[in-house]
């Protein structure tokens, strides 16, 4: 439980601040442990960064493990929208999350260098292969399977980079969950449409398993 309170505690400060400006102090103080019971985890700042940036990601890579056997069958168009939703829900839950990660694809640096190879790549690697399937197929169009993937990431991220932002100009709070459930509505009727889980009783079984992914 401490390891998990220090991760999720600096996973808000280095979104809130960024890594030049967060401190491991200030990581203490959100926690209420000692300094120094921190840094007998995490020797450094960079330590600690990296282990929040693979706790991040392996949250969602657990929710499409845990999901993996129920869509054992599915099409490639199927699984991918099973796998965004699960980002997007998490983003949803998490917008420190992308903001953690906004902070450091400002610019190149030697962190954003490591989590694109250590984290991003696998994961990328996971899901380039069912864009390229679901485009043969004909469920997707012909863009560049990378763009699509950012696409997608763009649009999971759309209520955490914009939240606060919205609650000023509109009063709205994109934590709602009727807000987070009808906007990622609107997003896979938009992205996807009718051609995944359209028709059949194979379909419609899909449908039903894609429905374990909300929250």
């Amino acid at each position: 439980m401490t390891r998990l309170s220090i991760l999720k505690a600096a996973l808000s400060e280095f979104a809130e601040k960024g890594f030049e400006a967060a401190s491991i102090r200030s990581i203490a103080e959100r926690t209420g442990l000692q300094h120094p019971l921190i840094t007998y985890h995490y020797p450094t700042k960079d330590a600690l960064w990296r282990a929040t940036a693979e706790y991040a990601f392996e949250q969602i890579r657990e929710k499409w493990d845990k999901s993996a056997p129920e869509l054992s069958d599915a099409a490639p168009i199927d699984h991918l929208r099973a796998e965004y939703r699960a980002v997007f829900y998490y983003t949803a839950a998490f917008p420190e999350f992308h903001r953690f990660m906004r902070q450091e694809a400002m610019y190149d640096n030697p962190r954003l260098r490591w989590v694109a190879e250590t984290v991003l790549t696998p994961l990328i690697d996971r899901l380039l292969p069912q864009i390229r399937a679901a485009q043969r197929d004909g469920d997707l169009p012909a863009i560049e399977p990378i763009v699509f993937h950012y696409m997608m990431i763009s649009l999971t991220a759309m209520l955490a980079g914009f939240g606060p932002e919205m609650r000023v100009t509109s009063r709205v709070r994109p934590e709602v969950p009727t807000i987070v459930d009808s906007y990622w509505d609107h997003v896979e009727n938009m992205v996807f449409g009718r051609r995944a889980n359209s028709s059949g009783p194979r379909n419609r079984k899909r449908a039903q398993k894609l429905g374990t992914f909300r929250k």
